[in-house]
């Protein structure tokens, strides 16, 4: 059995490492790109797994000569996913590009909050707002809105 080349190895290596490099920053632009090199990346790995030979045809040649086929349909399925994935990336980034004018992914106030934590080397309590656990919105309320509707009404 033939193993990969060289060439090949280092290909699939610089692929993932430009894709992930590029998946970390803030432009929607870049994690898109990102994620295409990414993408390309692991589909030549996959195609380099399989094994080298003729078409995998019945009746084309002996069969321990024929190429490996679950190698080939494995990355024409994840062509096919990462470019709707791409298509699905490129729409949202030209809509916050269209509502924002600019295509860079903003701080959420939870991950500003935590940042500030960390800085400080302290750690966030379970109860930020300071309403107490019956009253506070953050919290999911697992009764039907109806209930909570007519127990708001006897309560008035």
């Amino acid at each position: 059995m033939r193993q990969p080349s060289l060439v090949l190895v280092i290909a699939v290596g610089v692929l993932v490492a430009a894709g992930v490099t590029l998946l970390l920053e803030r432009s929607l632009t870049r994690i898109l790109l990102g994620i295409i090199l990414l993408g390309n990346g692991v589909n030549l790995l996959i195609l380099v797994s399989g094994r080298p030979g003729g078409a995998p045809l019945v009746g084309s040649g002996p069969t321990e000569r024929m190429s490996d086929a679950l190698p080939q349909a494995m990355v024409l399925t994840a062509v096919v996913i990462t470019f709707g994935l791409t298509a699905f990336l490129l729409a949202v980034a030209y809509r916050d590009w269209y509502l924002s004018g600019d295509d860079e992914v903003q701080d959420d106030l939870e991950d500003r909050q935590i940042a500030r934590l960390a800085e400080r080397n302290e750690v966030s309590t379970a109860d930020l707002g300071g309403e107490g656990p019956n009253n506070d919105p953050e919290q999911v309320d697992p009764e039907p809105a109806l209930r909570r509707l007519h127990r708001r009404r006897e309560d008035q």
